[in-house]
C-alpha cells in the first residue's frame, strides 16, 4: 500500500527552520469538515448498480479480511471504486466533485475556516494534515478560497486495473510524512479522533475539535497533559 520514496507533492514547502514562523497543523476530515470527503466521493462512486456488482467477487475476501484488519477491507473497496479510472480520468473526477460539494450546505464548518484564516493573518505557516487523498483535498481547499494552505495528504497511483492506494496518510504515517516534507515541528496541532494523537502529541499547543467527554480523556491520557478543547460548527 504504502510506498516510502514517494516524492513531495508540488504543494509542500520543504522549509521548517527553528526561529521562523509559528506552524499550525489543522487536519481536514472532522475539523475543517463536517464529513469524509473521500468517503463521499467513494459512496458516489458506488451510487449505481454497475459498481456495486463489481464489488460482488470480493466479498468473500471482505468478510475474512474485515475482522482483522478494516484498512485492508476499505483499501479493497477503494480500488474497486476506482477501477478503470487512469491518473487523468480520476483528477478530472475528484476535481468536478470538489466544486460540487464546496456548494452543498452545511459541509464545511465556518469556525475552522475562520481559524484557519486568524492563523494566516498572524503570518503562520498553516498545513493541512489529512488522510483524505490529495488531488480532491486540494480541489476542496482551493474551491474554498485557500490555495497558498500547505497540504499533506494521502496519495493514490496508477496501477494496471486503476487508481490504486499508495499511502494513507493517517496515525503515525503523519508525522512520517511531516518529515519527509521537511516539517520537524509544529506549535499548534487540530485534531478530532484518537487518529490524531500522534500529531497532537507532538504539539506544544494540542487542540481537540468537538470532542466527546470519552475521547477528551483518551486523548489526555495519551499525551498526559491537558488539551485544548474547542467546539466548531
Amino acid at each position: 500500500m504504502e510506498d516510502p520514496g514517494v516524492a513531495l507533492p508540488d504543494d509542500v514547502v520543504s522549509t521548517a527552520t527553528a526561529g521562523g514562523p509559528r506552524v499550525v497543523l489543522f487536519d481536514f476530515d472532522g475539523v475543517i469538515t463536517v464529513a469524509d470527503s473521500f468517503g463521499l466521493f467513494m459512496r458516489e462512486r458506488y451510487a449505481g448498480v454497475g459498481r456495486k456488482l463489481l464489488l460482488l467477487p470480493a466479498l468473500p475476501w471482505l468478510l475474512l479480511v474485515r475482522p482483522f484488519s478494516w484498512r485492508a477491507a476499505v483499501r479493497t473497496v477503494v480500488h474497486v471504486g476506482l477501477l478503470g479510472l487512469d491518473e487523468h480520468g480520476y483528477r478530472a473526477r475528484a476535481q468536478d466533485f470538489a466544486g460540487r460539494l464546496v456548494r452543498r450546505p452545511k459541509q464545511f464548518q465556518r469556525d475552522a475556516l475562520q481559524a484557519l484564516r486568524c492563523h494566516q493573518a498572524e503570518g503562520a505557516r498553516v498545513i493541512v494534515v489529512t488522510g483524505c487523498e490529495r488531488i480532491l483535498a486540494r480541489g476542496l481547499l482551493d474551491e474554498l478560497g485557500l490555495p497558498e494552505v500547505e497540504l499533506v495528504a494521502s496519495e493514490l497511483a496508477p496501477g494496471r486495473l486503476g487508481m490504486r492506494v499508495r499511502r494513507h496518510n493517517i496515525g503515525q504515517r503523519k508525522l512520517q510524512s511531516l518529515a519527509e516534507a521537511g516539517v520537524a515541528r509544529w506549535d499548534r496541532a487540530y485534531g478530532d479522533s484518537a487518529l490524531d494523537i500522534p500529531m497532537l502529541k507532538e504539539a506544544a499547543e494540542p487542540v481537540l475539535v468537538n470532542g466527546s467527554p470519552k475521547l477528551c480523556k483518551q486523548v489526555e491520557r495519551a499525551l498526559g497533559r491537558s488539551v485544548e478543547r474547542v467546539a466548531w460548527y
